[in-house]
This record gives C-alpha cells, structure tokens and sequence, in this order.
C-alpha cells in the first residue's frame, strides 16, 4: 500500500520538487549551479558528485537529476552559465570594419577574462576540462557548437571554421598561460600590451590570406 503524505495528499515522487521548491523555481536552479561550480572549481570534475552538489546547495541530490540529469549535464549546465558572457563574441565581430576584426575579438575576450566577476567561474570549469577527459569533451562540445561554430558563421571564408579555430587557439592558449598557470611575466603584464600583440595576429587568422 502507497504510504499517504500528511493531511490525506498523495505522496510527492522522489526527485520532484515540493510545492515550496517549485515556487523558487529558477532561484533553486541558481542555486544548485553555483553548488555544481564550486565543487567543480575545489574538487575538480573527477572527484565531484551529484549527491555532494546537492549537500553544498541544500537539497536532495534527486533534485538534482530532477533539474539538470546526469552529472554530464550538470557540467555543461555550469559551463554554459560560466560562458555565457564570452558567448556575445559573435557581436564583436560583426559590430564594425572588417579590418578591426581582431582587435576588437582580442578585446573583448580579455575584457571578460580581466572582470572578476566573469573569470572566477570561467577558471573553475577551465581547470575542471584541464584535468579530466570527460569533463574536457563536455566543455569542447559546447564551445564548438555555441562560440567557435557562431564565429566561423560571420566570416565569409570558405575555411572559415578553421579560421575561427586558429584565433581561438591564440587566446585561449594566451589565457591559459596568463589566468590559470599564471606564467611570467605573463600573467603580470599590461592588458593593453597584450592585446596590442594579440590582436594582429587574431586578425591573420581571421581574415588573412
């Protein structure tokens, strides 16, 4: 016989939000992901758990599966909010001449890398890809599909995708070495300088021969 909830309610499935939770909505989802990357960015993708997820944000990890699935999911979830500023890169490219292109793309990705706010949860999830197979598809997946493969549509060249993987290779390799293994003098020097001998070089890539 199914166990009735208090007061005579049927009972609530497992996994699913109560009627309180439900209200929260998106709050609760927030809350989860800042849980996902936080245990992410301490304890890598390897050693991170749906059910430790759910103890840092507060709630049954089937919650957790309710609202994202599987721990892949979750990932790609917290990636996705982690990028989502770098995502507007697209706009960079199309808002001006052809010929700044690569400046104002080198720019823009520095910009969101020098803000505090949007690097901490970026360098949680990059270290997180660094160290595990999984996690590194799961992050090369979604940068594919929703920034390399959006830039590569605004350049009207026939290699146009190999192109965009190139610029990007100059300033992710760049960030890497600046933000997180925080090579110098590198990691301490002047954004302008960087982008100053960035930028010519994403262009090359861009539009060059």
């Amino acid at each position: 016989m199914t166990a009735q909830a208090p007061g005579g309610a049927a009972p609530r499935r497992r996994g699913r939000p109560s009627r309180t939770q439900s209200a929260e909505g998106p709050a609760m989802r927030d809350r989860i992901l800042e849980a996902a990357r936080t245990e992410f960015s301490a304890r890598g993708y390897e050693k991170t758990s749906v059910r430790g997820i759910a103890k840092a944000a507060g709630v049954d990890s089937a919650l957790v599966h309710h609202y994202f699935g599987t721990k892949d999911q979750v990932f790609a979830s917290a990636i996705e909010v982690a990028l989502a500023p770098a995502l507007d890169a697209p706009s960079a490219i199309a808002d001006g001449p052809l010929d700044g292109v690569g400046e104002r793309l080198t720019r823009f990705i520095f910009g969101v890398w020098e803000n505090p706010a949007t690097r901490v949860p970026l360098l949680a999830i990059v270290r997180s890809a660094v160290n595990n197979d999984t996690a590194a598809a799961v992050f090369r997946r979604l940068v594919a599909t929703q920034l390399l493969g959006r830039v590569a549509s605004r350049i009207d060249q026939p290699d146009a995708e190999l192109r965009a993987e190139l610029a990007a290779a100059q300033l992710v390799g760049t960030a890497m070495l600046r933000y997180v293994i925080q090579v110098e003098p590198l990691a301490s020097a002047d954004p302008e300088a960087i982008i100053a001998r960035l930028a010519p070089v994403v262009q090359g890539h861009l539009t060059g021969p």
